[in-house]
């Protein structure tokens, strides 16, 4: 028992490891902005390794989480609630964006230079509104197997509870594939915490870069859209979240956004949050909440509870409305703010998306305002870190609240895993009880996902 917990305690390492790498990538950022630029690729190509497991890791976690459960309804009744709660974080989300915008007017007094128009019409080519019709066939994959290669969230959800609900019709003929697909599971999480293992050097490419590109002078002239966007996201979590756990759960906010302190450094310095989402998802089991609602709830959550992209685009609109001396009226705010929400859906974890979505959002409302678009871009990337974190903590919270909601979510468990009595294992992000799957609706003779023998140990 010694011997393995040392092994696990090597994963701190890890971390303060990242935390070195971020400093150092800053620092060769401003010391050398154009080898800084150079090192991009080190970071995309940590980014895309993770990107690679997000459609095992929700396929398996899906099809173990319904196919395990008995009554459909109750599956039903998780992704209904899930979705009625995402729509009202995100108008909660846009009306406080709404009221910060109009309180500090980020913009007013800007002049836009002729490279920052041609930078706002860059951002907007191809960037068009896509349709309700075009969003909805967008999420049925060419093959089964599609889902998996062009790594849409989307598309890997559909099949996933289609594969989850067909094993719960076939009952007990179905169960040796739910063994097989435990098994799969837990390789894939193998293979992630392998992947972990280059954090830092991803994390310096990733820094570096983007502090090459953006540099000092962009900083200081946008710090007030840039200042009142990070307090807007902060009074969000801790105001709105924060109060909302405590009065539906009675756990405080703080212990979680702890517990998952090293997801939060992987999205400051990927930023994207999609680099934390096979994480969160084995996390909010290891917590307690159960395997059918974190598996419906985290993989939609990524594509539909887009609370931080919802602050960004109010903030990022007004400013430009502003710098462009064409203040939006009440009623164009909430259309056009209405609607590129509505469009953003489906691209939460993709750097890069957000501001995609709000130059095609200007130009599908008031084309006249895209050029303004170039004035943000130099910022872009802090502010989708603070848009990905908040995104990432509304999950969070949501996959609690559901759990509670639900009856689904052992609190006793969550105190003992906050308070650090029962450690996360970060060697293979599962749990060898398998706490997660419940129990009532389990099949008896199939074991819960994660369990199993330890090779290593045998």
């Amino acid at each position: 028992m010694a011997a393995e917990a040392g092994r696990r305690d090597r994963t701190h390492y890890l971390y303060i490891a990242v935390i070195a790498a971020v400093v150092l990538g800053i620092a060769v950022g401003f010391a050398a902005p154009g080898v800084a630029v150079e090192l991009k690729p080190i970071g995309t190509g940590f980014v895309n390794l993770i990107k690679m497991m997000i459609s095992p890791v929700i396929f398996c976690t899906i099809v173990l989480g319904i196919g395990s459960v008995r009554n459909a309804a109750k599956v039903g009744a998780v992704g209904g609630l899930a979705l009625g709660y995402f729509v009202v974080m995100s108008t909660a989300a846009l009306a406080i964006g709404l009221l910060v915008g109009n309180l500090i007017e980020p913009g007013a007094g800007l002049t836009i230079s002729e490279s920052a128009k041609a930078a706002g019409d860059k951002a907007a080519e191809g960037a068009g509104g896509e349709s309700t019709v075009d969003f909805l066939l967008g999420m049925i994959p060419t093959t089964m197997v599609s889902a998996f290669t062009e790594g849409k969230v989307l598309q890997t959800l559909l099949v996933a509870l289609m594969a989850g609900f067909a094993l719960q019709a076939m009952g007990k003929a179905g169960e040796p594939i739910l063994r097989g697909i435990g098994h799969i599971q837990r390789l894939v999480f193998r293979i992630l915490a392998m992947i972990m293992w280059v954090a830092p050097i991803g994390a310096f490419g990733a820094i570096a870069a983007v502090v090459g590109e953006t540099g000092i002078d962009a900083l200081k002239s946008l710090a007030v859209i840039m200042i009142g966007f990070y307090i807007t996201c902060a009074l969000f979590v801790f105001v709105v979240l924060g109060g909302l756990m405590r009065l539906v759960t009675g756990i405080g906010l703080f212990p979680l956004l702890k517990y998952l302190g090293r997801e939060f450094l992987l999205i400051l310095s990927t930023s994207s949050s999609e680099s934390a989402l096979p994480r969160l998802i084995a996390k909010m089991e290891h917590m307690g909440v159960s395997k059918p609602v974190v598996g419906i709830t985290v993989p939609t959550g990524y594509s539909f509870n887009l609370d931080g992209t919802a602050i960004y685009l109010t903030m990022a609109s007004l400013f430009i409305a502003n710098a462009m001396g064409d203040p939006l009226s009440a009623s164009e705010q909430i259309s056009l703010l209405v609607f590129m929400v509505i469009a953003s859906k489906g691209a939460a974890g993709v750097t890069g998306a957000g501001l995609a979505t709000l130059a095609g959002g200007l130009q599908s409302h008031k084309p006249e305002l895209v050029d303004g678009v170039g004035l943000i871009v130099g910022i872009d990337r802090f502010m989708s870190e603070a848009r990905a974190m908040t995104n990432f903590a509304g999950n969070a919270v949501a996959t609690v609240l559901v759990g509670t909601w639900t009856k689904e979510f052992d609190k006793e468990r969550a105190r003992e895993v906050l308070a650090g009595r029962i450690p996360f294992d970060e060697k293979t992000l599962l749990d060898d009880d398998g706490h997660g799957a419940p129990a009532a609706d389990a099949p008896a003779d199939v074991p819960a996902p994660g369990k199993g023998p330890d090779l290593e140990k045998v």
